[in-house]
C-alpha cells in the first residue's frame, strides 16, 4: 500500500453540483468546486464513529446550502411540470408591411 504523505485531490459531480475531494494525512474535506469552506472529517472521527455526530452537526448547519440549487433528476415516469406550446403565428400587422416613403429631394 502507498501511504499518503501528500495531498490528494480529486474531482466528483454529486446531482449535478461539482464538488472537490481533497485528502491528507489528517483528514477528508469535501468543499463545492471554487469554494474554500466545507466539510472536513479528520480520520480519527471516521475511525472511532463520530463521522455520524459530525455530519449531522454539518447537515444541520447547512454546510452546502446555497441561494440556488441545481434540481436533482427526474425519474423517467416523472411527467412533465408544463407543457409550454410555441407562439401560434400571426401575421404583422399592415403598418408594418406597407412600404416606407421616401423623402423628396432637398432643395438647394
Amino acid at each position: 500500500m502507498t501511504p499518503l504523505h501528500s495531498t490528494l485531490k480529486r474531482a466528483l459531480t454529486i446531482d449535478g453540483r461539482d464538488y472537490v475531494l481533497t485528502l491528507n494525512e489528517t483528514a477528508l474535506k469535501l468543499t463545492l468546486k471554487g469554494k474554500r469552506n466545507g466539510v472536513e472529517l479528520s480520520w480519527t472521527q471516521l475511525v472511532n464513529g463520530e463521522a455520524a455526530l459530525a455530519v449531522a452537526l454539518h447537515a444541520s448547519l447547512g454546510a452546502f446550502a446555497t441561494k440556488h440549487k441545481v434540481p436533482a433528476a427526474q425519474p423517467r415516469s416523472a411527467k412533465p411540470l408544463l407543457a409550454v406550446k410555441p407562439p401560434a403565428k400571426t401575421k404583422p400587422p399592415a403598418a408594418a408591411t406597407a412600404k416606407r416613403k421616401t423623402r423628396p429631394a432637398r432643395k438647394k
